[in-house]
């Protein structure tokens, strides 16, 4: 991780003169610039995805991807005559993601500029870079896990999943019935970890705390017995969503605590976010607790405290910009019917 703790999620290639040599619309014979390819297979498998902003016409540049062999790699490609800051603005919403957690790479300085004005939190390259750039401390995750090789076919299935939500036509429960979903919770194991901790430092639209832990940290909590640690799986007739879920109870004799709950944002649209607070309100009224939970409000994790509060929390303390929630556990919501919910032994 960089120095500015920056960390892309995604990679913005514009086309002409950076992904290749030449410009298509001239007609000129483009070739891919040396070490292209090389760049691309060693980010992705990491983790960092890919994406096209490129003043072009559609079916010719994506044709032209095609023929090189790279379509595979690139997800929600925006190639139009726009501005290129729209492109990136199109990209980071189709990717449900910050515009911080971004980089965009051009040849013109006029275009790097238009982006860097208007998004001043986008990383902005110049084509030249790409040499070096799986050096770049930006673009080198702390651990590579399975499901960071994994990445970029969950979107792929997340785009098939979207345009088969769009065509279908009915009542929304229905569809997400037919996707056939399969949401488990357990606790980690150690070969979780790794993704445990990727997923306290990637996501924060769904994260109630922003709490961050380490590799060693989790594996002391999932040992701690003051300490329940839960990961969530989610599963559809398209594939796996991969971990999606982590949860950290801080456990007392009378109060269990909710130090983090967070969702990976691909599962938003789902319905599956108040499963896992739901699993841990059945586990405190069987252990007898009262459940407190912390929040600490930023500008991206609304939709947290929302859930929170549909889950009966109540507000009962405020430290600066800590709020701790209490839960009376006395309306208990069942999981949705068109989820298979896997549960651990009970765990108090």
């Amino acid at each position: 991780m960089g120095t500015s703790g920056k960390v892309i999620k995604v990679l913005v290639w514009d086309l002409d003169e950076t992904l290749w040599k030449g410009t298509l619309i001239e007609g000129d014979r483009v070739r891919l610039r040396p070490g292209v390819v090389e760049t691309i297979q060693a980010l992705d498998a990491r983790g960092v995805l890919h994406s096209i902003a490129s003043k072009n016409d559609f079916d010719l540049a994506m044709g032209k991807v095609r023929e090189l062999g790279l379509e595979d790699y690139f997800l929600y490609p925006q190639i139009s005559w726009n501005p290129k800051s729209a492109a990136v603005a199109e990209i980071a919403k189709a990717f449900n993601i910050g515009l911080d957690a971004l980089a965009f790479m051009d040849d013109q300085p006029f275009e790097r500029e238009e982006v860097r004005h208007v998004h001043p939190d986008v990383l902005t390259l110049d084509a030249s870079e790409m040499k070096g750039l799986a050096k770049r401390p930006e673009f080198i995750p702390r651990f590579i896990t399975d499901e960071s090789a994994m990445r970029r076919r969950m979107y792929q299935a997340d785009y098939h999943r979207n345009r088969a939500e769009e065509d279908f036509q009915g009542p929304g429960e229905e569809f997400l019935a037919g996707l056939q979903m399969r949401f488990s919770i357990a606790p980690p194991r150690r070969e979780d970890l790794k993704r445990a901790e990727e997923l306290t430092v990637r996501t924060h639209q769904l994260n109630t705390t922003g709490y961050t832990y380490s590799y060693g940290e989790l594996d002391a909590l999932r040992h701690s017995p003051d300490h329940l640690l839960l990961v969530a799986d989610l599963k559809d007739r398209y594939g796996t969503y991969g971990k999606i879920g982590l949860a950290l109870v801080e456990k007392q004799p009378t109060v269990w605590n909710i130090k983090l709950l967070l969702m990976s944002c691909r599962v938003m649209s789902r319905g599956v976010g108040t499963i896992l607070i739901n699993y841990i309100m059945q586990q405190a009224k069987q252990a007898d607790v009262r459940l407190q939970a912390e929040f600490k409000s930023n500008d991206r994790n609304r939709m947290m405290l929302v859930s929170y509060r549909f889950a009966g929390f109540r507000e009962i303390e405020r430290d600066g910009d800590i709020v701790l929630f209490e839960n009376d556990l006395s309306h208990l919501q069942p999981f949705p019917d068109y989820i298979d919910v896997r549960l651990p032994e009970a765990v108090a």
